[in-house]
Order: C-alpha cells, then sequence, then structure tokens
C-alpha cells in the first residue's frame, strides 16, 4: 500500500520538526517535504504532489489563506489547519475556504497534551484517505448560495422534544447547513457534539449563533436545555444529562484516556435518550470512525428517530455508513434535505 504523502507548512521550526517527527512515527506516512511560507509550499506542492498538505496559517511572505486560496484553484489537495487557541475564530475562516480539518498547535513533549495530539494528527491524516473534496466544495456552494434562509414548519407524526446531533470532519460547514435552516421559534432543544480540541468550541458557537435564527453557545456546566436554543460540546469534554424535577441540564465531563473519540458522540446520545426516550431524534452527520452508532441504535430502540447524512454529501462517509450498517439510521438524505426533514418531524408545542 502506497504511503500518505504529507508536505507540512509552517514558520515555526519547532512546529515544523514536532509536526514531522508526529507524523513520521506512523509507518504508512511519508512527510514528503517541509516548507517555511506559502511560496515555499506553493513550489514544494508542484514538485512533490503531497496527498495531504498541514498548513499553519500566519506566516510570512505569503500567509496560509493566500496559499489556501491558490491551492483550492490550482491543486486542490486536502488541508488540516494548524492553529494556536488564540487564533481559533481564523479557523472556521479557513473551513469556509476549503480546508477539510484542523488541529491545535504541537505542545512541548514534555506536555501531558503531547501524546494526545499525536494520535488525533495520525488518525486526522490517515482519515483524509477517505475524504472527498467535491463534495466539500459543493457543500461550501450550498452554503454561499442558499445563506440563512429558514424552512417552514410541516407538522409530522414523531413528537420529538430535543434534537441530537453528532459530527466530525467537515461537520463545521454541514451543521452550518443545517442549523442556519431552523426558525427562530423552532420548539426542540439541540444539543451537538462535534469533534474538535480543546479551546476551539467557543469561537465555534459565536460564528454559528451570528449567522443563525435559532440561538447558539458552547454548552456550559448546568445549563438548562431549552427550545430554540442549540448546545456545542465543549472541544476536548463529553456532555451528559440530568433532570431536575422537569428540567433538564448539561453536566461537563473530563474524558478518559480510553475514550476513543472526544467529544463523544455516543456519549451524548445514550444519555439524553435515558431522558427524553421515544422524543429523541438523532443526526449524523459526516466524519471518520463509528462514534454515534451506539447512540443511534439506543435512540431507535427507545422509539425515537434517527437520521444520516448520504454519501452524496457526506465529505468522509465513515461515520453515517456505520450507522447504517448497524441498522439503526431510520432515514439516509443529503444534507441540505435534513433540516426540512427534522422540522417535517416535529409538532410545535400545543398544537
Amino acid at each position: 500500500m502506497p504511503k500518505i504523502k504529507v508536505l507540512v507548512v509552517d514558520d515555526s521550526a519547532y512546529s515544523r520538526q514536532t509536526i514531522k517527527k508526529m507524523l513520521e512515527t506512523d509507518s504508512h506516512i511519508e512527510v514528503a517535504g517541509v516548507a517555511s511560507d506559502g511560496i515555499d509550499a506553493m513550489s514544494k506542492t508542484i514538485r512533490l504532489k503531497p496527498d495531504l498538505i498541514t498548513l499553519d496559517l500566519e506566516m510570512p511572505e505569503m500567509d496560509g489563506f493566500t496559499f489556501l486560496r491558490w491551492l483550492m484553484k490550482n491543486k486542490p489537495t486536502p488541508v488540516i489547519i494548524v492553529s494556536s487557541f488564540s487564533d481559533s475564530k481564523t479557523v472556521f475562516k479557513a473551513l469556509e475556504m476549503g480546508a477539510a480539518d484542523f488541529i491545535a498547535k504541537p505542545p512541548k513533549i514534555s506536555s501531558p497534551d503531547y501524546q494526545n495530539m499525536v494520535k488525533d494528527l495520525l488518525l486526522k491524516v490517515k482519515g483524509m484517505k477517505a475524504l472527498r473534496l467535491d463534495r466539500l466544495s459543493k457543500n461550501l456552494e450550498i452554503l454561499e448560495k442558499e445563506g440563512s434562509s429558514e424552512s417552514t414548519y410541516i407538522p409530522g407524526e414523531y413528537n420529538i422534544e430535543t434534537v441530537a446531533i453528532g459530527s466530525s470532519t467537515g461537520g463545521p460547514s454541514a451543521l452550518s447547513i443545517i442549523l442556519t435552516k431552523l426558525p427562530s421559534d423552532f420548539p426542540a432543544s439541540i444539543v451537538i457534539s462535534q469533534h474538535m480540541p480543546k479551546g476551539f468550541t467557543g469561537s465555534f458557537a459565536e460564528r454559528l449563533n451570528s449567522i443563525c435564527k435559532i440561538k447558539i453557545k458552547e454548552a456550559s456546566e448546568g445549563d438548562e436545555l431549552e427550545p430554540g436554543k442549540a448546545f456545542i460540546c465543549p472541544g476536548g469534554a463529553n456532555m451528559t444529562f440530568y433532570k431536575r424535577g422537569k428540567k433538564v441540564f448539561i453536566m461537563i465531563k473530563e474524558p478518559k484516556h480510553t475514550d476513543k473519540y472526544v467529544p463523544s458522540i455516543d456519549m451524548m446520545m445514550s444519555s439524553l435518550v435515558n431522558i427524553y426516550k421515544s422524543k429523541t431524534l438523532g443526526v449524523v452527520l459526516t466524519g471518520m470512525g463509528n462514534d454515534g452508532t451506539a447512540g443511534m441504535l439506543d435512540i431507535k430502540k427507545a422509539g425515537g428517530y434517527t437520521i444520516v447524512e448520504s454519501e452524496d454529501t457526506a465529505i468522509v462517509n465513515g461515520m453515517p455508513a456505520e450507522v447504517a450498517k448497524a441498522g439503526a439510521a431510520m432515514k439516509v438524505l443529503p444534507v441540505n434535505e435534513i433540516p426540512g426533514e427534522i422540522i417535517s418531524l416535529i409538532k410545535k408545542i400545543n398544537t
């Protein structure tokens, strides 16, 4: 099997060498070259023809955004952004320009987060083999053309009170397509687990909140689930729920070192359906791996409803395909049809 050829682009010598060392710990990956700025990266992209590029955004001579714009126009290649927490807002701009995913800047080798980042980076790089850049481009076009026009209600047969959405690689654009279509008087609560590093979900929630009719925020300990409000699990943590009287609240949990996926979609869904039973709607979007399969099975068994994104639009069809393979998908739809389906399933409260 041919190795995955990676070009590492970063103006920091420490970051270049650290990322290179991380990648070289896997025998299926080859670091084809390193570049210190966008101009250097352009020439090496043409000469080395990498399968994937890790890209810093803040660089001299030619920054990452300029290089990304050139790359997507001339040599479309999967890109993983490498960003510091302080630049978290710029990451989502890069994702809207065609980058596929991102990781945090590498910590010191002595840091307890170092091994977690190695695992995360290798997982993302190897998962890029299944990535479809053409679908990512189409999803970004949908966002640009349709904007935040909202869907209208069609009364449905399911009395859904809460919606749980799980996503990974390609999730930010898919979530934007869905959430921008929901009306301000959406009558159910929404909880979201998007695989994302610690320190980035706050900016992601703020960005979504600025373009959506519903309210969106990063979840905090003790937040109460409310109709028309979406909570995004903080990166690097897991989200569960508890009931006090008639109200449902969020509990944020530190992950265990054995947790394969963080935030965990399975944990979120299984905890939620324990409370809402058949009034739960589960949605699994693009992503690698099988997170969400157990949770969707729990929702289906409880009499709730389940939707997965179809291969037509999923940038990585791993998670949706695994849910369908397990028999837990009641509906398979392209991402742009999911918001209409969600609304059609939910009756307005007190109607």
